[in-house]
């Protein structure tokens, strides 16, 4: 008989950190691949959701994608995802109007991955 592995068990963990609820909505801490082929979640990059994302990092335009990637993902309108922190950064803070963090989590499958069945693919939009 084997024991757990230690790392699986801190993965959901994990993912409740990157993605918290507040009054507001969601809150996800981000990591942003910018020039990437496809804007597709890429699972949890440390201690953030990582994001990669096609579009140049040039004239707000990856944080533009990103956001319209985030508002798609969850289903809501597009004025409801906020760049809080980091907007001139690749590290950035996001708050979801109108979804909990339980909801970020299921729309971009990181309870999949820390449970080990989402074959690194992510979501792809």
């Amino acid at each position: 008989m084997t024991s757990p592995d230690p790392k699986r068990k801190s993965l959901p963990q994990a993912g409740e950190q990157v993605v918290r609820t507040t009054a507001e909505g969601a809150i996800i801490s981000v990591h942003v691949q910018p020039k990437a082929s496809r804007t597709q979640c890429a699972g949890l990059h440390g201690h953030a959701v990582k994001i990669r994302v096609a579009a140049l990092p040039s004239d707000g335009a990856a944080n533009e994608e990103l956001c319209r990637f985030l508002a798609r993902t969850c289903g809501l309108p597009l004025n409801a995802v906020e760049i809080l922190s980091g907007a001139g950064s690749r590290q950035k803070r996001i708050l979801v109007r109108g979804c909990s963090a339980e909801q970020v989590r299921t729309r971009l499958r990181l309870d999949e991955e820390a449970a080990g069945s989402a074959g690194g693919e992510g979501v792809r939009h």
